[in-house]
């Protein structure tokens, strides 16, 4: 194929290459690097801090209220199971090329750099879109933690987005803007600014509250568990993915959002100080604790209350309320809940500056995006803008619809780096490989398949939008990185 066709593909460098402690050597040779500080602690700590927070705060009591019922704990297994053969290709590909970039990185190895690019567009979906969306939930469980559990007062009109998205049509709200929400977002992109490592521990700090509550949560709301409430198991179908195995189907692709930050822990590996080691324990230490305390908690919010009445916001405080001996863990929740969401931003807001950085290694999208704060050595331009785009999605936008176009990204991302896995194999096969995704045959297509599966699922009405960002994403591509790319002009 000549070097000048759409699927031009990046020498893999062996992972051999890489010493731990050593900087990344990125694309370029010569150029700022990012330092190599993080360990498998810090990627498993990661992993967790990304995945847990909306999921078990929000997601859960929505997905059994509206589609699966008790089920939903099967949803969580049926999703995670997709996540776990994604993470299995991820851990292979993140210990063969230990840099940061993803599923972007993986593709631009394997299947070219169109399909690079529009994953990498796809990615910024998952990382940016998702940490604001995050960011309103996270407000939401600050206000009335404020105003509730407090019993202060805030301004309402302080409080959500000056606009919604409802019944196909904007609506306004009577609100300015949602100032909490701006408000993480920015103290957490100073977090990211300033390094990694410093990112990292106070991810860890985060983490550790989280599963604090989360356990107690589990230890004293198992106590008033009826097993009355999981009957029926699964609902009686009342429509297309409402209730019935569809239901169950129908939520597996809704919670699948859940899941997402897992993936964020490959970003890192070229910060992570022995990635062939550390990068498989990571992505799949991290998805693996993640997967046995959604089964825990659905298990318990569903034992503790009907689910017919756990379509809130707040379902875990919903479940909690009607025990009045559990009003501390009530306030214990809301706490856990408002630093569950903080490590989701933190770790969303971590990941997208370092997808910029190496499309902009790659000459795919402006310098600027590539430039490493001499003092903190991390990508202090893409954090910052970052930073700006996901403040004004956060207090200004309505995100309803937001959620679902993350989940369409990142299930496009996964599918196509189990697809890269099986290629490589093939087109690389003397490749020094730390970690191989076992039976690969079976697994990279199971992993493609179940990813596209879902990706097929809830987003019917969403199509528009995602072509929409499809459009843009190949404008700028064909505009600037095709006539930049750094492979393609031979440097």
């Amino acid at each position: 194929m000549s070097n000048k066709g759409l699927f031009i593909v990046k020498p893999v460098e062996p992972a051999g290459h890489v010493d731990a402690g050593e900087p990344v050597e990125g694309s370029l040779k010569g150029e700022a690097t990012l330092k190599r500080t993080l360990t498998a602690r810090h990627l498993v700590l990661l992993g967790v801090g990304a995945v847990i927070g909306a999921g078990i705060f929000v997601l859960t009591g929505q997905a059994a209220a509206n589609h699966a019922g008790p089920a939903v704990t099967l949803s969580f297994i049926m999703a995670g199971f997709a996540c776990a053969l994604a993470g299995l290709c991820y851990a292979e590909f993140s210990a063969l090329l230990p840099v940061s970039g993803s599923a972007y990185s993986f593709s631009y190895a394997t299947l070219g750099e169109f399909v690079a690019w529009f994953i990498g567009w796809c990615l910024i979906l998952e990382y940016l879109f998702a940490s604001s969306t995050v960011a309103v939930g996270w407000s939401s469980y600050l206000i009335s933690f404020i105003t509730g559990t407090l019993g202060l007062p805030f301004p309402a009109e302080l409080t959500q987005a000056p606009i919604d998205w409802k019944d196909g049509h904007f609506v306004s709200t009577g609100s300015l803007l949602n100032l909490p929400a701006i408000g993480i977002v920015a103290a957490v992109s100073g977090l990211c600014y300033v390094g990694i490592t410093q990112s990292a521990t106070a991810n860890a700090i985060v983490v550790a509250i989280k599963v604090a509550v989360i356990a107690c949560f589990l230890g004293f709301g198992a106590q008033y568990v009826d097993p009355a409430n999981w009957t029926p198991f699964i609902p009686e179908a009342q429509g297309p993915g409402k209730f019935g195995f569809d239901g169950v189907t129908r939520a597996a692709a809704i919670v699948f959002f859940a899941y997402i930050g897992f993936d964020a822990v490959s970003t890192a590996a070229g910060e992570a100080k022995n990635p062939q080691r550390d990068m498989p324990l990571g992505i799949l230490g991290s998805l693996a604790i993640c997967t046995i305390i959604y089964i825990a908690v659905c298990l318990v919010l569903t034992g503790m209350t009907n689910y017919t009445l756990l379509g809130t916001a707040k379902p875990v405080v919903t479940a909690i309320e009607p025990y009045p001996a559990l009003a501390w863990l009530k306030t214990a929740t809301e706490i856990g809940a408002i630093a569950g969401l903080s490590s989701v931003i933190l770790v969303m807001l971590m990941a997208q500056p370092r997808i910029f950085y190496s499309m902009s290694r790659d000459g795919l999208l402006p310098g600027l995006f590539g430039k490493i704060h001499p003092k903190y050595q991390t990508p202090y331009v893409g954090t910052v803008i970052v930073g700006v785009l996901a403040c004004t999605l956060a207090g200004l936008m309505p995100l309803n619809v937001l959620g679902e176009l993350v989940s369409m990204g990142t299930l496009l991302a996964f599918a196509t780096v189990c697809a890269g896995v099986l290629v490589l194999r093939y087109t690389r096969p003397e490749l020094a490989r730390p970690f191989r995704v076992p039976v690969a045959i079976v697994i990279c297509p199971l992993g493609v398949a179940a990813c596209l599966y879902l990706f097929w699922q809830p987003f019917t009405e969403h199509w528009l939008i995602f072509v929409g960002w499809t459009v843009l994403g190949l404008a700028v591509y064909f505009g600037y990185g095709y006539r930049h790319s750094k492979l393609r002009r031979g440097h």
